[in-house]
């Protein structure tokens, strides 16, 4: 994303075809793919290891799914995972990553997340959405995906970034509030909503994590 740095180990995996500027579709960000052998981080983010490494392995969804570190994360953790991107080289170079300790857990799937859908029927014990900022509401359609007892974990930049942190997108249509994330949690129970302070090369990145969960267990 515009705004953002590699050379942050923690940031991002990203407003894939969301960010609505020249270029900032899947060309754009297959051509910043094939100009180095990994454009972010191969582990997963502090905070998603930090929330969902707890929870028991199921079926989950990593939308916006980037090269796939998190998707070959919980795979390698037990998980049945359904990874999407629209960036084909992104898709790819998971595929690649996921070697034996994810082998055949991993479905990749190349689709715009703001119009993708599951086959009909088919939930998620866990919809992880990281670093993905676009203006559609994904949100509400990922919530319907979820199962009984499933959780909804989002992670991802607050509007605040913008005068108080570093990196993420500059454009504060894109960026995330608390306001924003309880409304996306309309109809779920929320266990968590707050800030998260990381710190990265350039200084303190701010951003909120949302963790909810469909009631039924």
């Amino acid at each position: 994303m515009p705004g953002t740095s590699a050379a942050d180990p923690e940031d991002h995996d990203h407003a894939h075809g969301g960010h609505r500027e020249p270029g900032n579709d899947a060309l754009h960000w297959n051509e910043r793919y094939a100009a180095t052998d990994r454009l972010w981080s191969a582990e997963p983010n502090r905070t998603v290891e930090e929330v969902v490494g707890p929870l028991p392995p199921g079926r989950a969804l990593d939308l916006g799914a980037g090269e796939g570190r998190h998707a070959v994360w919980l795979a390698r953790r037990g998980w049945r995972v359904t990874a999407v991107d629209f960036s084909a080289l992104g898709i790819e170079r998971g595929r690649q990553q996921g070697g034996a300790g994810s082998a055949g857990r991993v479905e990749w799937i190349v689709g715009d997340v703001r119009t993708w859908q599951p086959p009909s029927g088919t939930t998620y014990d866990l919809v992880l959405v990281v670093y993905l900022h676009v203006t559609e509401d994904v949100f509400g359609r990922a919530r319907s995906w979820l199962a009984p007892g499933g959780a909804l974990v989002v992670v991802g930049h607050a509007l605040r970034n913008l005068t108080d942190g570093v990196g993420g997108p500059r454009d504060p249509r894109l960026l995330h509030t608390e306001d924003q994330l309880r409304a996306a949690a309309s109809g779920l129970e929320i266990d968590e909503l707050r800030e998260v302070l990381r710190p990265t090369p350039e200084g303190e990145a701010i951003d909120l994590l949302l963790v909810a969960h469909r009631p039924g267990v």
